[in-house]
């Protein structure tokens, strides 16, 4: 019979916010709260922004075509977060998504581009993809 552990809160025995997860063979362990996204959302990058669905994400900004900048709910301890940012094409568009790049990255919030590359080693152009992706992570303030 399986077990059914039901709790409200974690704490670990040397501190609070210390709780160690034993790799699934045994050989290596992991500090729970470095390995969880800190933030994530998708939301539709063309036409009128609307955050679809987020966590720690309190709003988006549209700053042009293909330029985003996602507010936090809660600030990171610092701006050495580790960050991914991805658009998705919806359509029937052959061309090469890619990140145009991360331009500031805040305890508050970060900035990036999306671009479409017209042919491989060519010429990219900031495109506003219908659905964009982006997650983080890193500590928390």
């Amino acid at each position: 019979m399986a077990s059914i552990l039901k709790v409200d809160e974690l704490q670990g025995i040397t501190a609070a916010g210390d709780i160690t997860v034993t790799s699934e063979g045994g050989a290596a362990t992991q500090s729970l709260q470095q390995g969880l996204v800190k933030q994530w959302s998708n939301f539709n990058g063309s036409g009128t922004l609307a955050v679809n669905d987020s966590f720690n994400t309190s709003s988006v900004t549209d700053n042009g075509t293909g330029d985003y900048s996602p507010q936090l709910t809660s600030s990171m301890g610092n701006s050495n977060y580790s960050l991914q940012c991805n658009g998705r094409q919806t359509s029937g568009l052959t061309n090469v998504r890619s990140l145009g790049g991360v331009t500031t990255k805040t305890t508050s919030q970060f900035r990036y581009g999306s671009v479409y590359v017209t042919t491989l080693g060519g010429g990219s152009t900031a495109f506003d993809d219908p659905e964009q992706n982006t997650s983080l992570q890193g500590d928390l303030a």
